[in-house]
């Protein structure tokens, strides 16, 4: 496919195309506003790029707003957000993936940020993320630390991660075993093959669960998943903070 092909009309791009993938399941309160987030801060860094968003199975008007605000949507029943990042991966353009959270919104600083490293040789890399407010006391003290551990072990949540189509390829995209801590996994076997950089520059998350959870049920809840070991990452009625109904949190981006 011609590289300018799918990239944002009216603006002129250069580069290798930039895919930005999307998974989405009932983000109707947030996903126009991520979706003009990555348009606005591509064209300001001049990318070529393409957006796509993956309905998986909403119930809500997340593929029309999605499409509204300028994204190319694909529709998947799975309920899995692994399978749904991969089946963006299959339907992207780009030579460079970038995994973006329904409810994350990216600056231009960013994109030319991980232009520069990929420009530079790396594989893949990760963003430090920021939360939007209001969130708990707890989570604002232990999210200097979390930043510096992530850079220090070189892995990212799944808000905001970035590779090579060849790399993600190599591996085999997200391990489609798994129903949570993919994007972990898929860190740990890029940095093998790699420079796997964490950024500097932030991107702005929701910190919904932080809100709409207690510390101590989000506490509960991965120390079960962890005690479980591997197995219980392989089954989603474990993970109801991931999969089970979501607790109202309202519209939080605009």
């Amino acid at each position: 496919m011609d590289a300018d092909a799918n990239a944002t009309p009216g603006v002129r791009a250069t580069g290798p195309m930039l895919s930005f993938i999307v998974p989405a399941h009932d983000e109707e309160a947030s996903v126009a506003a991520t979706v003009r987030s990555i348009a606005t801060a591509a064209a300001a860094a001049d990318a070529v790029h393409e957006i796509i968003v993956v309905d998986d199975a909403s119930m809500d008007r997340t593929a029309q707003l999605a499409a509204a605000a300028g994204a190319r949507v694909i529709h998947v029943d799975l309920r899995h957000i692994a399978a749904a990042r991969n089946a963006g991966a299959s339907a992207a353009s780009g030579s460079t993936f970038v995994f973006v959270d329904a409810d994350t919104l990216i600056a231009s600083d960013v994109v030319v940020a991980l232009q520069r490293v990929m420009t530079a040789g790396a594989i893949g890399g990760g963003a430090a993320v920021r939360f939007d407010e209001p969130t708990p006391r707890w989570a604002k003290l232990a999210l200097p630390a979390s930043i510096w551990l992530a850079r220090r072990f070189r892995i990212t949540g799944g808000c905001f991660l970035f590779c090579s189509r060849v790399a993600f390829e190599a591996v085999g995209g997200f391990d489609e075993a798994l129903f949570a801590a993919e994007e972990i996994r898929l860190c740990r076997q890029l940095r093998i093959r790699g420079d796997f950089v964490i950024l500097r520059q932030a991107v702005l998350t929701s910190g919904r669960k932080l809100r709409t959870y207690s510390g101590w049920e989000l506490l509960k809840s991965l120390a079960g998943v962890f005690f479980a070991g591997r197995a219980g990452i392989r089954d989603r009625s474990r993970l109801g903070i991931w999969y089970g109904p979501r607790r109202p949190d309202g519209p939080r981006f605009e």
